[in-house]
């Protein structure tokens, strides 16, 4: 995620048509001749997100035709909007800039015939079928709905951190930090996450520093005893970060001691975040099961509480967080929802062949 190279500018722009000769819908904002009221629009299928898995269960989908909307949110393509090198991907030997790879996504989704509607989902109603969602001035109606809203890292809040995000600062150890060999560079947090992400460092970094607001790690034991072990890991208890250093790229922190209030600056060439992640899922509370860190409960491999309604990617998975298992997870949640929907008589069993 991280790299040293700045994030190449991809504007991704819905012009309300349709490819294929699908008809176009309605697109948001749009209002009837007299001005009242909002559109709709209806689909056998919506997804909701638009970063691997959603793209990924548009490709199926459309290509089952089922003829999809994407509702993509105001910032679509999901966490690799903001990832520089992937070098993790299948298919791209010398890597690829993770904006163009979601554009890549997109491109195919569109070929045959995904709408995209780039806005946020206001509010849903799972209570019936056709399922409803609002998103601008239209109510959207749809036979299945594919939720992959993905999680959004937590980050600190900081002004440099977001500005270096890409070229040094990255919340994904196990995808970029294979950018960092030879070098120093620093982690924070004090869960489970911080402690695996620390110790995979070791593979690259020379030196890893371990930083902690607190005098004690929250992890497991087993997690704890490897990090502290690690030759490579430095800790620094009760420390936390109060800027980011660097013009181009991460050079250095500036840190207090949650204690004494003394300000140091360490070096460092690279910061990864291991705070946690927030699953977007504040929409689907009233509607689907959440585990007790408020990710989706997957049922039968897709599907959730709700017939008709599957999930896809981190908005459920809070181990791997990969592009290439939401990827995977999008293909599954678009397979299940067409033989739902030939289940249902909504579609017909020659779509299958699609796959």
């Amino acid at each position: 995620m991280t790299g040293l190279k700045n994030l190449p500018s991809i504007s991704i722009i819905d012009d309300g048509s349709a490819s294929n000769g699908a008809a176009a819908m309605p697109r948001a904002g749009d209002r009837d001749a007299g001005g009242g009221g909002g559109e709709s629009a209806e689909s056998k299928l919506i997804i909701v997100g638009s970063g691997p898995a959603g793209l990924t269960a548009a490709i199926y989908a459309a290509r089952a035709n089922l003829e999809p909307i994407v509702i993509a949110g105001y910032a679509p393509g999901g966490q690799l909007m903001i990832t520089s090198d992937v070098e993790n991907y299948p298919g791209f030997p010398e890597g690829v800039q993770g904006p163009e790879l979601m554009a890549l996504f997109r491109q195919q989704a569109e070929r045959f015939g995904t709408r995209f509607v780039d806005l946020d989902v206001d509010r849903v109603d799972f209570g019936q079928r056709p399922f409803r969602l609002w998103a601008g001035d239209v109510e959207y109606r749809a036979e299945s709905v594919v939720v992959a809203t993905g999680a959004s890292a937590l980050w600190l809040g900081l002004e440099n951190e977001t500005r270096l995000r890409g070229r040094g600062v990255s919340a994904c150890a196990t995808c970029d930090g294979f950018f960092f060999k030879n070098r120093k560079v620093a982690v924070v947090g004090g869960g489970d996450t911080a402690l695996e992400e620390a110790t995979f460092l070791t593979k690259f970094a020379d030196e890893v520093l371990l930083l902690h607001r607190r005098d004690s790690f929250r992890g497991s034991k087993i997690m704890q005893d490897r990090a502290l072990a690690h030759p490579k890991i430095r800790v620094r208890w009760n420390t936390e970060v109060l800027d980011v250093l660097g013009e181009n790229s991460v050079d250095g922190l500036k840190l207090r001691d949650t204690v004494s209030g003394e300000e140091t600056v360490e070096a460092a060439q690279g910061l990864f975040i291991a705070i946690g992640y927030k699953p977007n899922t504040d929409l689907f509370r009233d509607w689907l099961d959440l585990d007790g860190q408020g990710y989706l409960v997957v049922r039968d491999e897709t599907g959730s509480k709700i017939d008709g309604v599957f999930i896809a990617g981190d908005v459920h998975d809070h181990r791997y967080r990969q592009a290439i298992t939401a990827a995977g997870d999008g293909c599954r949640a678009a397979i299940d929802a067409e033989r739902w929907l030939e289940a249902q008589g909504i579609t017909e069993s020659a779509t299958a062949s699609a796959w």
